[in-house]
């Protein structure tokens, strides 16, 4: 089956948007205290589920246009790079040779499920 170019473009989005539901979740637990409503009234916490959500719908849009899951699901190991990212914007942690050496095994990684 080969993989709609659409489909891949949608399960990259949707690998940033899942890094950025975790950083507005690890942002919004952050916020929270004891009680139920420091969850529920909490906009970090909706957006991270709103990110998720839109994940969904991404993950969806891309199967709906055709593609294999070993090309799509590979692709969405791509958050953890986005994850790095964001995080390297919003709290300054370092990303340092290591760190690139494994976003090039991911790279590697998702090129050899794809084929």
């Amino acid at each position: 089956m080969r993989t709609s170019p659409l489909a891949i473009v949608l399960f990259i989005i949707a690998a940033f948007l899942g890094a950025l539901g975790q950083f507005f979740y690890k942002s919004g637990a952050e916020k929270t205290d004891s009680t139920f409503a420091s969850y529920i009234i909490n906009g970090r916490l909706l957006a991270g589920v709103v990110c998720y959500v839109a994940v969904m719908v991404l993950f969806v849009a891309a199967f709906k246009r055709g593609g294999a899951l070993t090309v799509l699901y590979s692709i969405y190991a791509s958050t953890f790079i986005f994850a790095a990212i964001i995080a390297w914007f919003a709290y300054g942690t370092p990303i340092r040779a290591p760190h690139f050496a494994g976003f090039a095994l991911l790279i590697a990684g998702m090129y050899l499920l794809g084929r």
